[in-house]
């Protein structure tokens, strides 16, 4: 897999590429948005990490303009944590936020969760006897069907596809309910207890992380 990493600042690149090489990712670097326009023109990438304050091309417009070009996904790196700023990236198509300073051991995991997602193959999630069949668009545990909400369907399907990161509230509205959506942290609150109800003795894989959100918490099985 091949990531290309656009950041003004030479020593964030080395952080964020150190952690990559270590993971099994080919890396390429661009110090602006011009370049990095550039180089996905002459490459094939499989995901970009843009940041958005970069002199010639921020990061906003380099994004419009990958996404005339490619549908190649994008994670957005950056200081400012507004939630203008956020939902601006998410308006361009980003497929996460990740506000400085940040975790490298946690943008490796948020990686980990967009290239899962854009994974066009993976249909079903088992963890252990709970089970996620997403061409069925049925759970099952242990074999039996549980009856889901969509929207509990949806953001159950989303916890997965983001296990073992910390989620924010505002995260899970935005993605589940969208943007344009005027309800409250209560609506997550209230959805995330029916669906802890309905997961039975798989209740407590979903922790809340005080005064953030929550987090899906599962570990894989060494076979």
């Amino acid at each position: 897999m091949k990531i290309l990493v656009c950041d003004d600042e030479a020593l964030i690149r080395e952080v964020i590429k150190e952690y990559l090489l270590l993971e099994g990712y080919e890396i390429d670097e661009a110090e602006n948005g011009k370049i990095a326009l550039d180089k996905i023109n002459e490459n094939e990438y499989d995901l970009v990490i843009m940041d958005i304050m970069m002199p010639k091309l921020d990061g906003y417009q380099a994004i419009k303009e990958i996404k005339k070009q490619k549908d190649i996904p994008c994670l957005m790196l950056s200081a400012r944590a507004e939630e203008f700023d956020k939902l601006l990236g998410f308006e361009l198509g980003i497929d996460d936020y990740v506000t400085k300073p940040f975790s490298p051991k946690e943008l490796v995991a948020r990686i980990k969760a967009i290239t899962k997602r854009n994974e066009k193959t993976t249909n079903t999630y088992k963890l252990d006897g709970l089970i996620l069949n997403d061409i069925a668009h049925e759970v099952t545990i242990d074999g039996d069907i549980i009856n889901l909400t969509p929207k509990e369907y949806e953001l159950l399907k989303y916890f997965i596809e983001n296990k073992n990161i910390a989620l924010s509230r505002e995260q899970l509205l935005t993605n589940i309910w969208g943007y344009d959506f005027y309800g409250d942290d209560r609506t997550v609150d209230t959805h995330v207890k029916t669906l802890r109800n309905n997961l039975g003795k798989y209740r407590n894989l979903i922790t809340t992380i005080r005064k953030v959100g929550y987090k899906f918490e599962y570990k894989e099985k060494n076979n």
